[in-house]
């Protein structure tokens, strides 16, 4: 084999290889446009790098919103060695698997390094999975497929809406003038100061409540929606300390310490151990009454947010669970209920435990998929800041107004 022939040979793999990543992360790529490419780059210099990108990106890439996401895995690709005619230097030997990788751990590592399976999207600036994944309901998932979801759910941006509070803090362009600064620079200086400071009222992050159903239909949900727990008290500006974590079967159990450990696996498994109702029965009314007797006066304060998580089966009484939600309701700034089962087309919440519990309800959202995950993050992050904003129609209306719709 001639030089030209084996530069050649190395050049197409090159190229396949890159065309693949590309596939992988999102981007279509035909084999039409891979022959275009291969063909234009015989007419460059390709060792010129920015002739090699232009011309790539402009016979691979259709969509404006791809732009980004080719350049990073453009330079992520060629990263070690630009020359397309020289071969790819060879992988490195794969980690000894002495330990289970703990999920913490993943956090720290750069997505798409180590693990084939995890594409970064640097359109979202976040995380992605394949598209199938991310739409699978969890308790469909293969144990593999499973594992790659725990991995991926810590990655979630999960941020509460801020609230404005009494405190002022200094701004240089604030809505007030700050009288004390004022006259402490009128007492240093002897004069009014040029600039006169000023002021602005202060945002913290809403106090966060949760509270899951663990029981046992619940089961295929409930470890993924602790780890949901976990991310949610170490998330952004969210400490700990305003995260309360409950869990419910026949009975209310505070796991708000275990969450507070930093390995996310010994948090999640010390959380679960913690529990001696687990997979049982489901008393919501009971569980609910429970938490507003013990702990609802001390920590829905402060215009907190309560998300509850369960699939509404209550072997209790409805009459219960409806005052439990009413108190509830009235505490908490927004009251957000997290249904598994609602990412069914066909469901219908028209169980004694969700029809009694629906009229308290601000939010009713499905918590399925990974997709589900992610558009909770978002409204999480866009809370309405007034509470005269809540409950102007209830989750309620919209299944009465689609049976009457249907109905002959």
């Amino acid at each position: 084999m001639t030089a030209n022939a084996a530069s050649g040979g190395t050049l197409a793999t090159n190229l396949v290889a890159f065309v693949r990543a590309l596939r992988r992360a999102g981007i279509p790529v035909g084999v039409e446009e891979t022959a275009n490419l291969g063909r234009a780059l015989e007419s460059i210099d390709l060792g010129q790098r920015d002739q090699v990108f232009y011309a790539a990106r402009a016979l691979l890439v259709r969509r404006h919103e791809d732009l980004a996401l080719f350049a990073s895995l453009f330079d992520r690709f060629f990263r070690a060695r630009f020359d397309l005619r020289a071969p790819r230097p060879p992988r490195p030997p794969a980690r000894p698997k002495n330990r289970p990788l703990a999920l913490a751990d993943f956090m720290a590592r750069r997505a798409g390094d180590d693990d084939p399976s995890v594409e970064l999207d640097d359109r979202a600036g976040a995380w992605s999975a394949t598209e199938t994944l991310r739409r699978r309901d969890f308790a469909d998932l293969e144990p593999e497929e499973l594992e790659r979801v725990q991995r991926l759910i810590p990655r979630l941006r999960l941020r509460v809406a801020e609230r404005t509070t009494r405190r002022q803090r200094p701004e240089r362009r604030g809505e007030a003038i700050d009288l004390r600064r004022t006259l402490a620079k009128l007492a240093k200086h002897g004069a009014v100061p040029a600039r006169l400071p000023r002021r602005q009222r202060a945002s913290k992050p809403r106090p966060l409540v949760l509270i899951a159903d663990i029981s046992g239909s619940m089961e295929k949900y409930a470890r993924l929606v602790l780890l949901l727990f976990y991310c949610l008290a170490h998330s952004g500006k969210s400490a700990a300390r305003r995260v309360e974590s409950f869990v419910f079967g026949t009975r209310l159990t505070r796991i708000t310490p275990a969450l507070e450990l930093r390995n996310v696996d010994r948090a999640v498994d010390e959380a679960a151990a913690r529990v001696a109702d687990w997979s049982g029965g489901t008393r919501i009314g009971d569980s609910l009454a429970d938490f507003n007797r013990r702990w609802a006066r001390r920590i829905l304060r402060r215009g907190a947010v309560v998300v509850l998580v369960s699939d509404g089966c209550d072997r209790g009484a409805p009459g219960d669970l409806a005052r439990a939600m009413r108190f509830l309701s009235h505490r908490a700034h927004r009251l957000v209920w997290l249904n598994p089962l609602l990412g069914d087309a066909r469901y219908r919440p028209r169980t004694r435990g969700m029809s009694a519990a629906l009229p308290f309800v601000d939010d009713f959202l499905p918590v399925h998929n990974l997709i589900s995950l992610e558009q909770l993050a978002e409204h999480l992050e866009t809370l309405p800041a007034r509470r005269s904003a809540r409950r102007q129609t209830s989750p309620m209306d919209q299944w009465t107004d689609t049976d009457s719709a249907s109905a002959p």
